[in-house]
């Protein structure tokens, strides 16, 4: 006897208003023999929901599931968090209406992006100084001494900071004759030229901090103290390649003389 008719018999043993629902239970629970039995679930399907409880228990065929309520509510979340999620996405944060340096905006009445400093701004950087330290101007113009002390330390650096940013273009004697030139670029104007000996030294500076010619601005790669140093130290190298002995101090002039006591 296979095991589709020992199903029968059960079947048959149960009460009569059980038998339908029993005989889709016991053909779900069958052999691969009796899979044609499942195509007449949706009728016994509907006539399991109508059994008593104890009934059900006999068949082993119990209506669908449904979610716990808790299972259900993760549910939700999680598809209000993907939703969320999926609203945020965009180039909102990549495409912002910022306005970019030296842009015009029709925001303001000039036209301009850029706003100048409100009344009393202090710089971070510098604090309270004084502007002539970054502008090399004042009142009256270019400023014709140096905004910082004038020592020996100041004009060491400006020598250091002048072989390495200025030579190449102006020689290290301030001719005009640099590597560069010899290279084929157009000669810099000689500091010892008569214009530049009688230029102020806050022309110096600002030609550094705003280029000049083919010069371009310094601002950007010399500090503005070593900007003051370097137009120091062009000072002192027009006036070594200009001097005459009355500008030597006396107590220097047995180290200039010769053998012959001449003044070398």
């Amino acid at each position: 006897m296979n095991r589709c008719a020992v199903h029968r018999l059960a079947v048959r043993r149960l009460a009569p208003d059980c038998r339908a629902a029993t005989e889709f239970s016991a053909a779900r629970r069958s052999t691969p023999e009796c899979t044609a039995i499942p195509k007449r679930a949706a009728p016994h399907r509907q006539a399991v929901r109508r059994l008593a409880p104890d009934c059900r228990a006999a068949t082993g065929f119990s209506a669908p599931r449904h979610p716990a309520p808790r299972r259900l509510a993760f549910r939700l979340l999680a598809l209000l968090a993907i939703a969320l999620l999926l609203a945020g996405c965009g180039r909102n944060m990549a495409d912002q209406p910022s306005v970019r340096p030296l842009q015009g905006s029709d925001f303001f009445a000039d036209g301009s992006g850029m706003r100048p400093p409100v009344e009393g701004t202090v710089s971070r950087r510098a604090g309270a100084i004084d502007p002539v330290f970054f502008t090399g101007q004042d009142e009256n113009g270019l400023v014709r001494e140096l905004p910082v002390p004038l020592t020996l330390e100041l004009l060491e650096r400006g020598k250091e900071r002048y072989d390495i940013f200025c030579a190449m273009c102006h020689g290290y004697t301030g001719h005009g004759d640099g590597m560069v030139v010899s290279r084929g670029f157009p000669a810099p104007a000689s500091f010892h030229d008569q214009r530049l000996l009688d230029a102020p030294v806050g022309y110096t500076f600002s030609a550094m901090t705003n280029g000049f010619g083919r010069m371009y601005s310094y601002a950007s790669r010399i500090p503005a103290e070593d900007r003051w140093a370097i137009a120091g130290y062009v000072k002192a190298l027009q006036l070594s390649q200009n001097a005459q002995v009355d500008d030597v101090p006396t107590s220097a002039l047995p180290q200039l003389q010769t053998s012959e006591g001449r003044v070398r």
